[in-house]
């Protein structure tokens, strides 16, 4: 059996901004369960009640994750400066 090898080397990643784009997925999140809220009785009597709490588990994890990319952007400018200074 032989070892498989790419044939070409993989692409950079991508750069953005990290911040936006974990908070705009927490208020979609967000935004469904709340779209979804109303309609309660029928997803429970229909077996999909479950479509609301995946919902609000999104939002409640894009909480989470806007709180780790703050930080995580914050300890890397934080690393930027102080070499800045040290250099």
């Amino acid at each position: 059996m032989t070892k498989w090898t790419p044939k070409h080397e993989a692409p950079e990643p991508l750069e953005g901004n990290v911040v936006a784009t974990i908070t705009g997925g927490t208020i979609v999140w967000f935004v469904l369960f709340l779209v979804q809220l109303p309609f309660y009785r029928w997803f429970d009597e229909h077996g999909h009640l479950w479509w609301l709490w995946t919902c609000l588990a999104g939002g409640a994890l894009g909480l989470l994750g806007v709180w780790y990319v703050r930080a995580r952007d914050a300890a890397i400018n934080g690393s930027r400066n102080g070499d800045a200074q040290n250099g």
